[in-house]
């Protein structure tokens, strides 16, 4: 489905450059500047209603020179979706292992997880709501990724529970709530706007730790 609403301005460009983590899972520089064309068609005009000529001609290809690289578009999102995924699961373990309360532990994850999304937020759009376009295989791929991301932070809720800091009478539909708080700011976020990704990670952390009734400051 496209990734922005009726009325909204299309998604603005992010600063990406040769070290870019999605274009070095390419592995070879002009199929990552394939993978960052893709980004910007899909993000501005949904998977659906964009081309294989589309993507070319955003990273100033023919579209011959796009099938030496992949074979159709969705390949194309499925590379930019496992990528997402897959870093969204390391940006959670990395914070959730970190030490420290189970209070903590929430505040530092959610904080990761929403400026990634906040300063991706591009991508992270394609990332987040282009899953259904995927075929069957590769969907099933991501949905795993995305069970993966949830049992992280649901772990971290469990600690949480078991030492007294939370109260979480749903486990399942809190990680589910806090997970999709993150998620959705890739939907909306506007860099030209009031709130830089720390500010909304700090104020996302207070939320979630609000959420499960955390006894005490994450600090």
């Amino acid at each position: 489905m496209p990734a922005h609403v009726d009325g909204e301005q299309p998604p603005s460009p992010e600063p990406d450059s040769s070290r870019d983590g999605l274009v070095a899972s390419a592995g070879h520089e002009t199929a990552g500047r394939l993978l960052l064309a893709a980004v910007a068609a899909f993000a501005e005009r949904g998977f659906h209603a964009t081309t294989t000529r589309d993507i070319a001609a955003r990273a100033g290809m023919s579209p011959a020179a796009l099938y030496i690289h992949y074979r159709t578009k969705e390949e194309l999102l499925h590379q930019i979706s496992a990528y997402g995924h897959r870093r969204a699961v390391r940006i959670l373990g990395d914070a959730s292992a970190a030490g420290g309360t189970a209070a903590q532990r929430l505040a530092r994850s959610v904080t990761a997880f929403v400026r990634w999304h906040a300063e991706h937020h591009t991508r992270a759009r394609v990332v987040q709501y282009e899953l259904t376009a995927l075929e069957p295989g590769h969907y099933a791929e991501i949905q795993a990724l995305r069970r993966r991301s949830g049992e992280i932070l649901r772990t971290v809720l469990e600690d949480g529970v078991a030492t007294g800091e939370f109260t979480v009478p749903d486990l399942r539909g809190t990680t589910r709530a806090v997970l999709s708080l993150c998620i959705d700011i890739a939907r909306w976020y506007d860099p030209a706007g009031p709130d830089s990704p720390e500010a909304l990670g700090e104020l996302y952390a207070q939320l979630a730790l609000r959420m499960v009734g955390a006894r005490d400051s994450a600090g």
